[in-house]
């Protein structure tokens, strides 16, 4: 019996040194594997950011003049044209009859003049020699100064014609490309639609409405980082061109313009552009990468009223490899990093990759080191 006895506790010691060996390596085993960096200072760049429709920096509308049948196109939508070129041809059937009836009636006139030219000079030839009366001279000078009034009179007319026939041609005010060709031949041109548009696109502007509260840090020739989905891989830079001095009473906006150099016309009137202006920088500061950052919202009354904040946790690292959760108090929050003002110094080592598995005081075990961007 007392055998027995002694059988069994040998074996219960054996069991409990196996099961305190086993713990050991379970917490081993259940450390999570995460990426740090050493948290630096360095400057956080302040910036807001927009989004607006690209528009040619020039943009005009060509009407026809003579509301009439387009009889022939010179251009079409994409071709360059300058200043002046043909652009459309409207049907002129009864203006270029209206040019060769003013033509006819000012030869006619011409012809009528040299009559009583003739005539003018005969009869002042006898009255200078006191062979005709005061009178009659009198009535055929009336007479020359009528006919040359009826030439002047015919060549207004003439003129008249003749610009409403070049006006039948369409023609380029600016130099440019064809943005849009509204017509095809055979349609009727109407005063009410135009006939083409014309833009300029060496530069193009985005278009964007600021908030009141936006107003106040934007300033004309602030830098712009601008992008758009047919590009995501480019980065075109521009500036703020103009602000608006009022602001639309419905919506309390006002219109902001950012204009940007387009030598490649890449950027193309109607695309959907992403804008960010650069309003400060603040150097000297604790950073940490926005992606680092665990974020959460919470209810808190301030004031007297209650409002949604927005939380912002890390995880650092101590010395007996576990993860410490840290609430941070921060200056500033970009798309990319935040300005700490307190909850993490400077040396310490931040979790930038495996934090949304920790909790506080989880076991975790260092794989890589990354350097805050």
């Amino acid at each position: 019996m007392r055998r027995w006895i002694i059988i069994i506790l040998l074996v219960s010691v054996v069991v409990l040194n196996r099961c305190g060996q086993g713990g050991g390596g379970t917490e081993e085993q259940n450390a999570i594997p995460v990426e740090v960096t050493e948290v630096e200072l360095g400057e956080v760049q302040k910036s807001l950011t927009f989004n607006g429709d690209i528009k040619a920096e020039i943009e005009v509308r060509v009407f026809a003049k003579v509301p009439d049948r387009i009889e022939q196109f010179f251009v079409d939508a994409g071709d360059r044209v300058r200043t002046g070129n043909p652009i459309a041809k409207v049907l002129a059937t009864t203006i270029e009859q209206a040019v060769l009836q003013a033509e006819a009636g000012l030869t006619a006139a011409k012809a009528q003049e040299a009559n009583m030219k003739v005539e003018y000079e005969r009869t002042k030839r006898l009255y200078n020699e006191n062979a005709m009366s005061k009178q009659q001279f009198d009535a055929i000078e009336t007479q020359y100064e009528a006919a040359s009034a009826q030439v002047k009179q015919a060549e207004a007319a003439l003129v008249s014609a003749q610009s409403q026939l070049k006006d039948a041609t369409v023609t380029a005010p600016i130099s440019g490309i064809i943005g849009k060709r509204y017509y095809e031949a055979g349609d009727m041109a109407t005063p009410v639609t135009p006939v083409v548009s014309i833009v300029q696109m060496d530069n193009v502007k985005i278009v964007f409405d600021a908030t009141e509260g936006d107003l106040g840090l934007l300033s004309l020739d602030q830098k712009a980082k601008v992008k758009v989905r047919s590009y995501p891989d480019d980065v075109f830079t521009g500036q703020v061109q103009k602000i608006s001095p009022i602001l639309d009473p419905m919506t309390r906006l006002a219109e902001v313009e950012v204009l940007i150099l387009n030598p490649d016309y890449k950027l193309k009137p109607g695309m959907y552009a992403e804008v960010e202006i650069t309003t400060g920088i603040l150097n000297d500061v604790v950073v940490v990468p926005r992606y680092s950052v665990v974020e959460s919202t919470s209810l808190q009354t301030v004031d007297g009223e209650d409002q949604v904040v927005k939380n912002y946790f890390v995880f650092v690292i101590n010395d007996s490899s576990r993860a410490e959760q840290r609430r941070l108090d921060v200056d500033y929050v970009n798309y990319k990093q935040i300005a700490v003002r307190s909850g993490i110094a400077i040396g310490e080592k931040l979790v930038v990759s495996g934090q949304n598995n920790l909790k506080d005081a989880s076991p975790v075990i260092v794989v890589e080191g990354r350097e805050v961007e």
